[in-house]
């Protein structure tokens, strides 16, 4: 019987391909909702002569196959580059503010042709030389920025060129810009307000550098609140929030080891409260009972840490929506001075 022996000769691997699955252009999406193609791509663009049910179909498919766009095909064509950034300082991570910021970016961005990018700085860097980068390089059609001061720099820069841009916080410069804030001053006067009632006399304010925007508004407001009462106001000068919790600690104890020590204490910042709880502590003291502390916290962590902390909330992602849909408005040419917002302080 004749035996047939057969024999799989191996290839040459350099000669192999390896045949990459087609991506999804528009033409796909226009194929799986049978609609035209400049339909499609308007509906991806938010444009206002589509329907909200086209727009959500359209969507919804180029989500399923995975559809994105070329971003550098729609720059040669556009001048654009669908990128929105968000410059932030890399302390700014304590308790979750960026992610939280970013969330709430992200949820208004999602739903249209935008990406967001982190352009990260340090505190002990120059917070002009990122906004310059993306405005020379044309990096970004926007720019997200924080940590504003009464006459800031970059709010300059950014209007001299006619850059479109939104702030975490407000200037004092006379320049209308997009911006969204909490608003200290009402947070620090209902503070020292709430201490006041518990019968507390002796109130210290932690807050951030006196060069920021921000730190105005809470001083103002805590003069405010102890106007009309014989309340004194015990100085925190030898730090602020951007210190490190060693930091924090040590000071604080130092400070609650005196005799002329407050017996309340505003704290500004949920990350900077646990710093400040273990100074407290470790001079032998209880807050809720030899002192007291009302502090403001962006994530319901507080509470858990110390039931006896009066907090008030700072919605961070609700910011971060905010600032999205002024960014897009601002680029689509909307007047600024529209595209301006402040959040009321929220007791927990």
């Amino acid at each position: 019987m004749l035996r047939i022996r057969t024999q799989t000769v191996p290839q040459d691997p350099s000669r192999l391909t390896v045949k990459e699955p087609l991506r999804p252009t528009l033409k796909t999406i226009a194929f799986m909702t049978g609609l035209g193609v400049t339909t499609v791509s308007k509906a991806l663009k938010d444009a206002p002569d589509i329907g909200k049910a086209t727009k959500a179909r359209v969507r919804l498919v180029a989500k399923q196959i995975g559809y994105r766009p070329n971003r550098a095909g729609v720059r040669l064509r556009t001048g654009k580059t669908s990128v929105i950034a968000l410059v932030l300082s890399t302390e700014e991570s304590v308790m979750g503010l960026t992610s939280h910021l970013v969330h709430g970016i992200s949820e208004v961005l999602s739903e249209t042709q935008y990406h967001l990018v982190l352009t990260p700085y340090s505190y002990s860097g120059d917070p002009m030389e990122p906004i310059r980068y993306i405005t020379e390089t044309a990096a970004a059609d926007g720019i997200i920025f924080s940590r504003t001061e009464p006459n800031d720099p970059r709010v300059r820069y950014l209007d001299e060129r006619d850059f479109p841009f939104a702030t975490h916080g407000r200037t004092d410069m006379g320049i209308d810009h997009p911006w969204h804030d909490f608003d200290n001053w009402r947070f620090a006067r209902e503070a020292a307000e709430r201490l006041i009632s518990l019968g507390r006399r002796r109130l210290s304010l932690l807050g951030p550098q006196s060069s920021l925007t921000f730190h105005r508004h809470l001083t103002g407001g805590f003069s405010e609140g102890i106007r009309h009462s014989s309340v004194v106001e015990v100085p925190l000068a030898g730090v602020n929030l951007d210190y490190s919790l060693d930091q924090l600690r040590a000071y604080i104890m130092q400070v609650m080891s005196g005799p002329e020590r407050p017996d309340g204490i505003i704290c500004c910042a949920g990350g900077a409260t646990f710093g400040l709880v273990a100074g407290i502590e470790a001079a032998g003291l209880e807050v809720g009972k030899d002192i007291d502390v009302v502090a403001k916290q962006s994530t319901n962590v507080l509470p858990w840490f110390r039931p006896q902390i009066q907090v008030v909330n700072e919605d961070i992602r609700h910011a971060g929506r905010e600032l999205a849909m002024a960014i897009l408005k601002r680029i689509e040419g909307q007047d600024p001075k529209g595209l301006q917002s402040l959040s009321a302080p929220v007791w927990g």
